[in-house]
């Protein structure tokens, strides 16, 4: 910006100009006493109460676990599978209660693609079971 003096030479103002600054800092006072009471209303959930999880688990009622390595080893329960195929004969020979019931953990090391173990949680529950679950550290 310049100001022209009497003489005719113009002149440059240092000064900032504050104006722009202050509607700035009243649009985002204004936002942010908007938003603030927003941001502490929560989720209203309806949890049910239940006593069935009192009861202690039957010892037959023991989970299957999928294991996958960093080499692309399956296991379940311990028994090496050949691959993703003969996984998926093993699930599908349980029976329905079994699936409907039992707990399936699928374990996978650090490493392992997460494509891979997202597809073993579709063929799992492509095979029929209701309840699976990751391992987590």
């Amino acid at each position: 910006m310049s100001i022209s003096g009497k003489k005719g030479g113009k002149r440059l103002v240092s000064d900032i100009n504050v104006t722009p600054l202050v509607d700035v800092m009243l649009v985002l006072l204004i936002i942010f006493m908007v938003t603030a009471p927003m941001m502490t209303q929560g989720i209203d959930l309806d949890l049910h109460e239940t006593t069935d999880a009192a009861q202690p688990r039957e010892q037959n009622d023991k989970p299957l676990v999928i294991s996958v390595s960093k080499d692309g080893q399956i296991t379940l329960n311990d028994t090496a599978m050949s691959g993703n195929d003969q996984l998926m004969q093993e699930l599908a020979q349980r029976s329905e209660e079994d699936k409907k019931n039992q707990m399936l953990v699928i374990r996978a090391e650090r490493g392992v693609p997460y494509g891979k173990v997202a597809s073993l949680f579709a063929d799992a529950r492509n095979a029929g079971f209701l309840n699976l679950t990751p391992a987590i550290r």
